[in-house]
């Protein structure tokens, strides 16, 4: 799917679900600017705030590449922003907030990524901007929330330092091996982004109902406990750090690579025992518990899977698992997930061109949600810094050419 392309449309042209929906977005990196441009897919129309210079710092993200206008733009930025406009405003000027300050009056949300109280110390905190707009939604995500409970409220947080917290790296980690680190990307970063949309959805719907708008809290390392349900719900029914549940979940070997099986049922036990010849496993004690036949998974499971997998591709055997009523899947590489002809047929992947002489067009995730009655894009590329500054002031405070080069000359914009 090509940047620009619509996909999907449906005979009745509906619109996007949360056209209409304006969010003002003082964001960095990933958590934040993920929930803000998947709800910009459905249609909101979100405005980023970037300060003078650099902009979000995922513009500086390696690796890069180089935008028309020169600059280079991190791959961070380039995941995270397609459908936004860029204000470039100087927070530390008060002339600068003042700005910010009436535009939020325009807008159905503020969401904002700072650390607790530094938004507070600038009066853009949510007490001054519900004051002055009471039905705003106001969003924050912060690594460790807004309230006065938390010892780590004051952290900075990216996402292997919260999944680190969440348990999840110690219950993977064996012996005296330092843990594996960011093991599944930004998983805390894209986890927390979708809580924060579900929030912000929420408290829109509330508001409609209410008038009233309201600060939505969101911790990173929250996002990450629900998670990560597993660490903390796993020890509470005596089950030891680490140790794996009682089922087979393990990774095989076929012809060409490794595919994942996963049997959890005794019925499903009874379909593998007949696909690989064992019958002799519905009758073996060793193998009458899904505890034994996690005790038994090297000595007489693997080596029998393995053998009938051996002749096979692993997408070949997740077939024929499939149609005896498994589930299994095969372990992809970079180049085959980008070949898959699943990937191409959902459209889950977008084609960002370059104008940097390479022809290879960088790749990023498309929508997941499919809703029938709404079709899917157009994206539109990420904004340069500051591309929309003049237009948003002048369409949402009414400011002249004169005025906006006195706020320019002076610092204030950008």
């Amino acid at each position: 799917m090509r940047l620009g392309d619509t996909v999907g449309q449906p005979d009745e042209d509906r619109g996007k679900p949360l056209d209409g929906v304006r969010i003002l977005a003082l964001e960095q990196m990933q958590a934040l600017p993920y929930a803000t441009q998947l709800l910009g897919r459905l249609g909101a129309d979100v405005v980023k705030i970037e300060p003078p210079g650099s902009g979000d710092a995922g513009r500086l993200a390696q690796p890069s590449v180089t935008a028309a206008d020169g600059t280079a733009v991190g791959a961070t930025f380039l995941r995270n922003n397609l459908n936004k406009r860029s204000v470039v405003v100087d927070l530390k000027q008060p002339r600068g907030r003042d700005l910010v300050v009436r535009l939020a009056g325009g807008f159905d949300v503020f969401a904002e990524s700072f650390k607790p109280g530094g938004l507070d110390r600038l009066g853009l905190g949510y007490e001054s901007l519900a004051a002055a707009h009471p039905a705003l939604v106001y969003a924050s995500v912060t690594g460790f929330g807004h309230g006065d409970g938390s010892p780590y409220r004051d952290w900075g947080a990216y996402a292997p330092v919260v999944e680190a917290m969440s348990g999840l790296y110690e219950t993977k980690r064996r012996g005296d091996d330092p843990p594996v680190v960011a093991p599944a990307g930004a998983l805390a970063d894209m986890g927390t982004a979708l809580f924060a949309a579900v929030g912000i959805l929420a408290a829109l719907r509330h508001r409609d109902r209410t008038g009233r708008g309201q600060h939505l809290d969101l911790a990173m390392y929250d996002a990450t406990i629900a998670m990560t349900d597993l660490v903390a719900n796993s020890w509470s029914m005596g089950l030891p750090a680490g140790a794996p549940p009682p089922l087979i979940m393990h990774g095989f070997r076929a012809r060409d690579g490794w595919f994942v099986l996963q049997v959890g049922r005794e019925a499903e036990f009874a379909r593998l025992a007949a696909l690989v010849d064992r019958p002799g496993w519905l009758t073996d004690p060793r193998l009458a518990t899904r505890a034994g036949w996690l005790a038994e998974i090297e000595t007489e499971i693997r080596p029998a899977v393995e053998r009938w997998s051996a002749a096979r591709t692993k997408l070949d055997a997740c077939r024929e698992l499939a149609a005896a009523g498994l589930v299994a899947g095969p372990c992809f590489s970079d180049a085959e997930l980008v070949a898959d002809p699943h990937v191409a047929a959902r459209h889950m992947l977008v084609e960002i061109p370059r104008a940097d002489g390479v022809h290879q067009p960088v790749l990023i995730p498309g929508d997941p949600i499919k809703l029938s009655a709404v079709a899917q894009g157009p994206d539109r590329a990420v904004p340069a810094l500051g591309e929309h500054t003049d237009a948003v002031l002048r369409a949402e405070l009414g400011l002249d050419d004169d005025a906006i080069a006195a706020l320019r000359a002076d610092g204030v914009v950008a």
